[in-house]
């Protein structure tokens, strides 16, 4: 095997080590020795897993795009299995299909779990379910540099700015996520304790939020998240996944700034302003304002998590907030706001070539300090293209393996989209613990395809469906 791909992934086994042997301390300390011994087992295998891919001296040239996407989704079918070990040794008797899947929802920053009450899991099961989005959200966006090759000018132009992405320079950008991520982490657990929410709450809290997901530590949000004041600063602590990792990094330590270092995070503002005054010019009467504004920056961020009272009438709307995304280089998924803004932008320029052929229009954006050319809106296109067959097809086989439509086709956007069920979506009560094989499966599936670039599905198809 390639030793960048067994590099790439041990700096991941390796960290996963490190995050099973907090969970051990955090275990001894609080003489939680219930489930102990496995997060043992997770640790040792992990450890020597990262250290012999790590020392791997087969040297190798340069890898091409087709090894990277190879790579990502190496890890996001390996990584899960180490992740379900504390799941399936547990004192749950849990299958090890359900423990995958949970792994898995974890790690894509899903949220589907098979735990349907939260309150009879062991306190360290659910600090390690949160920590597998924590790791999940990192790796994400660490694939997203790895990928970089695939994406256009336009959307990486934030990142290029004070980011190298050669070869020999890959690395060494892991430390500067690695510690951004934490720092942005950290800051969340102080603002959660700052409004009086418990310790254990706050830290599972901090790193599902970071992470756009959606496991709880509790059953319900409600009995936490109980006054207005925790709904709207809750609801703004939503957002750090929505808006670029890097913001804060722009904003704190970039030198000589121009507008268009935030150029997208500026369309992004611009994006949530026009929504939230949407939503209270025709719901602020019918509703509880700090409810809407909480299940709208939950579904902006792909968080998806809800209130009880959230109002379940607009499902659809929220089901096409999370279709449209957050930042390029965010945790949250979704198509993207600025590609579905650039796709709008051009076919608005198509139509208005055919009444007045005589003008000359441009793909040129302001904030943005370059045109977005033929072959960056085809991308755009192809990637709305593949999600509606991904939608399709997941649909489909939903269907045949006896959900019913409505189910289906909510659970086939929130798994595309990596986005939790709730009462948001009228799916609060949906319990995948007895779902059959083949859905659980699917599902497992089309987690890791929504969570990775869908452009790389054509990539690969290419690959292996055409010679030139």
């Amino acid at each position: 095997m390639n030793k960048f791909i067994l590099n790439y992934l041990g700096i991941f086994f390796i960290l996963l080590s490190i995050l099973s042997f907090f969970n051990i301390i955090y275990s001894y300390y609080f003489n939680l020795y219930l489930n102990i011994n496995t997060y043992f087992y997770t640790f040792l295998i992990s450890l020597l897993v990262g250290l012999f891919s790590l020392i791997y001296k087969r040297q190798e040239g340069k890898i091409n795009i087709y090894q990277k996407i190879f790579t990502v989704f190496m890890g996001y079918f390996l990584l899960p299995v180490f992740i379900s070990i504390p799941f399936y040794l547990s004192i749950y008797n849990v299958t090890f299909l359900d423990c995958y899947f949970e792994a898995i929802s974890g790690f894509t920053s899903t949220g589907f779990t098979i735990f349907e009450n939260i309150k009879h899991i062991d306190e360290s099961l659910i600090l390690w379910r949160s920590t597998s989005q924590w790791i999940g959200g990192i790796y994400f966006l660490f694939s997203i540099l790895l990928l970089i090759d695939i994406f256009d000018d336009s959307l990486k132009k934030s990142l290029t700015h004070f980011i190298s992405f050669n070869y020999s320079e890959i690395f060494k950008q892991f430390l500067k996520i690695l510690i951004l991520y934490t720092a942005l982490t950290f800051l969340i657990f102080l603002i959660l304790k700052f409004i009086n929410l418990r310790t254990f709450d706050s830290f599972n809290l901090s790193m599902t939020i970071i992470s756009s997901g959606g496991f709880l530590p509790i059953n319900s949000i409600d009995t936490i998240i109980n006054t207005n004041l925790k709904e709207i600063v809750m609801a703004f602590l939503m957002l750090f996944p929505f808006f670029s990792l890097y913001l804060f990094y722009n904003i704190f330590f970039l030198k000589n700034k121009t507008l268009n270092f935030f150029a997208e995070d500026i369309y992004l503002f611009i994006y949530f302003l026009f929504l939230i005054s949407i939503f209270f010019i025709l719901f602020n009467f019918n509703y509880d304002f700090s409810s809407i504004l909480f299940s709208l920056t939950s579904s902006m961020s792909n968080i998806g998590i809800s209130l009880i009272n959230s109002p379940e009438n607009l499902w659809f709307i929220y089901l096409i907030i999370i279709v449209i995304g957050g930042s390029f280089f965010s945790t949250s998924s979704g198509l993207r706001l600025l590609k579905i803004f650039f796709l709008f932008r051009y076919s608005i320029n198509e139509i208005l070539s055919y009444s007045k052929p005589n003008y000359i229009y441009t793909n040129k954006f302001k904030l943005i300090e370059t045109s977005i050319d033929q072959k960056d809106i085809n991308k755009y296109f192809l990637s709305v293209l593949i999600f509606i067959i991904s939608l399709l097809l997941i649909i489909s086989l939903f269907t045949i393996f006896h959900i019913n439509f409505d189910e289906a086709f909510k659970l086939g956007i929130l798994t595309l989209m990596n986005t939790v069920n709730s009462s948001m979506y009228n799916l609060s009560n949906f319990n995948f613990f007895d779902l059959n094989t083949q859905s659980k499966l699917v599902m497992i599936i089309f987690m890791i395809i929504g969570r990775i670039e869908l452009l790389t599905l054509v990539i690969i198809a290419k690959k292996f469906l055409f010679k030139n």
